[in-house]
């Protein structure tokens, strides 16, 4: 492993340990030339899960650029990057169990949704008025009306 700090290619692991899911090792490695520590993650790699866009048109699965939509929608909300990311870890494991190679994007985004309601309602809202392209206040008070419906149910 290439030293982040020197460059040097050789390295001792110091310590290594499971992740929280199981699904990555953490390593603690010390550069044998200027001895400063780094991190590794090591997990498997899976296929590639590409997403269907309404067009046709297929783009690899990035868990950046949902990452990024995540975080506008969770702006100035109650919700940490570590939270975020267990949503994304969660959506990809379930999609990847799920289909095989190709998932459309409305299955991607209606997943989001549901986990997104489920963490932070504000962000939910927020992120279906961009992925459903609210076109007018009706549609957003639509959308409320139905999450308040959907919250008065759950009690």
């Amino acid at each position: 492993m290439k030293c982040p700090f020197c460059s040097h290619q050789e390295d001792k692991v110091v310590d290594s340990r499971a992740s929280g899911d199981g699904g990555s090792i953490r390593r603690r490695r010390e550069c044998l030339q200027c001895a400063k520590r780094f991190t590794t993650y090591e997990q498997v790699e899976e296929q590639s899960l590409m997403v269907v866009k309404k067009d046709g048109r297929r783009e690899r699965f990035d868990r950046q650029k949902l990452l990024t939509g995540l975080v506008k929608a969770c702006e100035k909300r109650p919700v940490g990057m570590p939270e975020l990311e267990r949503l994304i870890d969660q959506i990809e494991r379930l999609l990847s169990q799920e289909f095989d190679r190709e998932v459309p994007s409305r299955i991607l985004g209606e997943r989001v949704m549901d986990a997104l309601h489920d963490l932070d309602p504000v962000a939910y809202v927020r992120f279906a008025s961009v992925y459903r392209e609210f076109r007018d206040v009706a549609q957003f008070m639509n959308e409320l009306k139905d999450l308040l419906d959907r919250s008065t149910a759950d009690r």
